[in-house]
């Protein structure tokens, strides 16, 4: 069947531009008005939004449900969808709820473990993992039959993501495991935060040697600093991030007034840089709580006007 998707997404990133997302994590509560509020701060400059999906395993509005709204606001929504929290039916029921509305771009990720949240006594499901995930998606767009092997009335059309993180332990696998992911049916990548931008640089090297480069649409990864804490806690407390000591003193360095436009500040270098290393399709803006801040960054970066698909 190898149904081309409608995602503008795609069609920005086929075209050769480099495109720009960002992401929104739901309330925790059913109020609308509260995701509503945080893409309306940020649609004039990307040209796509994540929904994330009960984020860190706290619980939130389910991020299906988000996306439908961003859909019926206009604009191009990310389904993230992790493979904690569902089994193959209810992966399956949800790719084709989202599809029912026209929503053409999923996230394929695993999950943060339960234990981070607030029910650490919540059964992980992983019927699948984000690799089978890739694949259901795939297969139910590209064949339009379900796992089970019946044949799907309006197969969805998604285009396909997944997630890569440059710099978790041990490095060396980082590269195969993005080509599996590949293998596996991405077709478009979003990094992990950037903050070694010698060792992203590495990873995109091996990452070109074996001609990933050419196989998918890779978005750099950012999130500006608000704070000397902030940046001492990715450091030392989030698992798999890389902050160099060098990005820490500096935000360590300048006044606390003045630490939020600093951190804004190492972002939009950090782009500009990135801009330069070749493989780089676009970049995923992920301002924690600071959406307001997202414009800001793009045009600093020269990443706006957004071209029209």
């Amino acid at each position: 069947m190898n149904v081309k998707t409608p995602s503008k997404l795609e069609k920005m990133l086929a075209a050769g531009h480099l495109a720009v997302t960002s992401e929104c994590g739901p309330p925790r509560g059913s109020d609308p008005e509260v995701i509503i509020e945080k893409t309306n701060l940020i649609k004039n400059h990307v040209d796509a939004i994540n929904i994330t999906d009960n984020q860190t395993s706290v619980t939130r509005l389910c991020s299906l449900a988000a996306c439908i709204r961003l859909k019926l606001l206009g604009l191009e929504p990310v389904l993230q969808m992790v493979t904690r929290d569902r089994n193959r039916i209810a992966i399956q029921s949800d790719i084709l709820g989202a599809a029912s509305f026209d929503i053409h771009n999923i996230l394929c990720l695993s999950g943060d473990h339960q234990s981070f949240g607030d029910c650490a006594k919540g059964q992980n499901v992983h019927d699948l993992d984000s690799m089978q995930l890739i694949q259901t998606v795939r297969h139910m767009r590209d064949e339009g039959k379900f796992l089970g092997g019946e044949e799907i009335k309006r197969p969805p059309r998604m285009f396909v993501g997944a997630a890569a993180n440059p710099f978790a332990d041990p490095f060396e696998i980082r590269v195969p495991r993005l080509a599996k992911k590949i293998a596996a049916g991405a077709e478009f990548i979003q990094t992990q935060c950037i903050y070694n931008l010698d060792k992203f640089e590495k990873w995109m090297k091996l990452a070109r040697d074996r001609g990933l480069h050419e196989k998918v649409f890779i978005l750099a990864g950012v999130t500006p600093l608000k704070s000397a804490g902030m940046a001492k806690y990715m450091k030392n407390r989030v698992p798999g991030m890389d902050v160099p000591d060098e990005i820490v003193n500096r935000m360590a360095g300048t006044p606390k007034d003045k630490q939020a436009d600093e951190g804004i500040k190492i972002c939009i270098e950090s782009i500009q840089r990135l801009k330069e290393i070749e493989g780089v399709r676009g970049f995923h803006v992920m301002a924690i709580e600071w959406e307001e801040k997202v414009p800001e960054i793009v045009e600093k970066a020269g990443l706006f006007p957004r071209p029209e698909v």
